[in-house]
């Protein structure tokens, strides 16, 4: 019994005398904390993913726009007419009051108001619109108006998330989510869902109009429609104006009043060699664009330009496609003469080419 005692107080002398050296020699120690199953919880945990930030810079920016028209009934025998309210988006691209909106959606409009996000309702006066690009500007008068982040050398890419801001239906600003599946391009000579950024955040009606914005909140497009076929139900194929083509078109409407286009008259195709063989791969080095039509009466043929000709360079400039030509004709000003570097048949020639207006038939 007395050993036993003496072995148990032996012990906790010998475990008092280390615990006294390691806090004598060690203080550091003296602050240490055993984890817990629950502080492993709190580190391994995450906050939840939020475009908050995003929203929080773009939203304010996004208007609802509302129109009114006087029209003949179509469903009357006796002509009368009838007033037809119409639904959509705008962005505040300015702090002047200048506002970027689908031509759709006031194309034809006798009144037009805007509400902004912060309860303000403006009367909004149409600058000028496009038809092709489907964009139409207005202005307001009005102070401490919110601007929409921009970046001129914005980017977009394949896969990028965007979110779409606008008024569906008139249940008040929302959010979609997507992303972008196609860019679309930055040229004048835009015409036709192909050249539109494809996206799959939800575009209904309302939306038309509103903020395509990436997940810092900086503009990368106009919302414009859906893509729809007669007796087919098709989800997740929207379209935005570039920003890029957007401003752009804006511009020339502030500045013009209207959008003026050139164009050559032409189709055609990139070819890697003076034989005419196409170009089939990125890799392949170009040769030049081919021209497979050349409309009768256009620029191109009064120029002399033929079928079969090979634009080496247009002004002095190579392109890589001929979408990248035409938008280039489409910058250049009505009524400009260009020099046009050409293979025809393996001689080398410049032909002076008057670019026209593109006017819309």
């Amino acid at each position: 019994m007395r050993t036993s005692l003496l072995f148990i107080l032996r012990s906790i002398a010998y475990g008092l005398a280390l615990a006294f050296i390691l806090v004598w020699f060690f203080p550091n120690l003296a602050g240490i904390s055993l984890p817990s199953f629950q502080s492993q919880a709190e580190e391994q945990s995450t906050a939840p993913v939020s475009y908050s930030r995003a929203v929080r810079r773009a939203a304010p920016a996004v208007v609802n726009v509302y129109t009114r028209s006087r029209i003949v009934d179509p469903r009357s025998l006796r002509p009368r007419t009838i007033e037809r309210q119409e639904l959509g988006s705008g962005v505040i691209m300015s702090a002047e009051g200048y506002i970027l909106t689908n031509y759709h959606v006031v194309y034809g409009a006798d009144h037009i108001e805007v509400a902004l996000q912060d309860g303000r309702w403006l009367e909004a006066v149409l600058i000028g619109q496009d038809e092709i690009s489907d964009l139409a500007v207005l202005y307001v008068q009005a102070d401490n108006l919110p601007v929409i982040p921009q970046d001129p050398s914005i980017e977009p890419q394949v896969g990028d998330l965007v979110l779409a801001i606008g008024n569906p239906l008139n249940l008040g600003q929302t959010i979609t989510q997507g992303i972008i599946s196609a860019n679309g391009n930055t040229g004048l000579s835009s015409r036709g869902y192909p050249d539109f950024m494809r996206m799959d955040a939800a575009i209904n009606k309302g939306n038309s109009g509103g903020a395509l914005v990436n997940s810092n909140g900086v503009l990368v497009g106009i919302n414009a429609a859906a893509f729809q076929v007669q007796n087919q139900d098709i989800q997740g194929i929207f379209f935005a104006v570039p920003y890029q083509l957007a401003r752009n078109i804006m511009e020339k409407l502030i500045k013009y009043g209207r959008v003026t286009r050139s164009y050559l008259g032409v189709s055609g195709e990139a070819v890697v060699n003076s034989a005419g063989d196409r170009l089939f791969s990125t890799g392949q080095p170009l040769y030049g664009l081919m021209l497979t039509e050349v409309a009768a009466g256009g620029p191109a043929a009064i120029a002399g330009l033929q079928s079969g000709d090979i634009i080496l360079e247009i002004a002095g400039q190579q392109f890589a496609d001929m979408r990248q030509a035409m938008n280039f004709i489409a910058e250049t000003a009505p009524d400009t003469e260009l020099p046009f570097t050409i293979d025809r048949g393996g001689q080398r020639l410049t032909i002076m080419t008057t670019v026209r207006e593109q006017r819309r038939r």
